[in-house]
């Protein structure tokens, strides 16, 4: 099947090259399911029962309820963009429910840990780095992968505005990342760059951007420093962010679109943290709980 049109209609919703490979991907293998042995199958004529169909044989085969939601929403992208080129008439997604993802135990830290870890940073260049690193990362939920390729025109201290390039999207931070990172730009940054020359924000002794491993390995040593307890990693600081904006009343789209998710199911599983939350302050204020 040609996927060029719908390629070039993934980048324009500003999908990130990665997605739009699966997102291929699972329509190809979708094609391929639903031709059995006669060996192509024109995905216009397509109907909801076929999907359905699709949908319980992979229950069957044990894939998880991630991966079904994940080719779901490849599915429901693709027919769509079917649908807007007028090559449908009716979406045979419509209807589909997504299977619910089991709830599972979501790393992130309480608000005492998150400012004990802000102030283990040291007033030298290379702490004034790190805790903009810090700040930056709880105050926008970003990925690791998308802290490290952050350029300097990247980031607009002074309205507070982060342009996330990976997937297209627009973060805004409060004061103390955008004092954080001021701090950092004007008393460390050019001490790192040295000689040398680079766009992106964050720099490692050698005046290079950071690697994934090097950025790793600084949470752990101030997660150790602010006696953090467990298995800290940067997707703790990306839960905590999430989990904290839903307990104080953010909504679920608006989280999802900060976090840069394809699919709101991916947001969904931080419900039950918060829920959590709500009923341990429940049985702790009310007086017959």
């Amino acid at each position: 099947m040609d996927t060029t049109a719908y390629t070039i209609y993934l980048e324009k919703m500003g999908k990130s090259r990665n997605t739009i490979l699966a997102y291929c991907k699972d329509i190809e293998i979708f094609a391929k399911e639903i031709a059995g042995t006669d060996g192509e199958k024109d995905l216009t004529t397509v109907t909801n029962t076929e999907i359905v169909s699709y949908v319980l044989r992979l229950k069957n085969a044990g894939s998880s309820a991630s991966t079904i939601n994940r080719k779901l929403s490849s599915l429901r992208t693709y027919f769509y963009f079917l649908l807007a080129q007028g090559k449908i008439s009716e979406d045979p997604t419509v209807g589909i429910k997504a299977p619910k993802v089991a709830e599972r135990d979501i790393e992130f830290l309480s608000l005492e840990e998150i400012d004990r870890l802000m102030q283990a940073p040291d007033d030298s260049f290379k702490g004034l780095r790190d805790k903009a690193i810090l700040e930056l990362m709880y105050a926008t939920g970003i990925r690791a992968s998308e802290l490290i390729s952050i350029k300097l025109t990247d980031v607009n201290t002074r309205m507070g505005m982060l342009v996330c390039q990976t997937k297209a999207r627009v973060i805004p931070f409060g004061k103390p990342a955008r004092t954080a990172l001021e701090e950092y730009i004007k008393h460390s940054r050019d001490i790192l760059l040295g000689d040398g020359e680079s766009d992106v924000l964050f720099l490692n002794y050698n005046g290079t951007p950071l690697s994934r491993q090097g950025l790793w390995k600084i949470l752990k040593d101030y997660a150790g420093k602010a006696g953090v307890e467990g298995d800290f990693t940067p997707k703790t600081l990306r839960n905590s962010f999430a989990v904290h904006m839903l307990q104080n009343g953010a909504d679920l789209k608006t989280v999802q679109n900060l976090m840069g998710h394809d699919d709101i199911s991916a947001t969904e599983v931080y419900l039950s943290a918060t829920s959590q939350r709500i009923k341990d302050v429940y049985d702790k204020t009310h007086p017959r709980a």
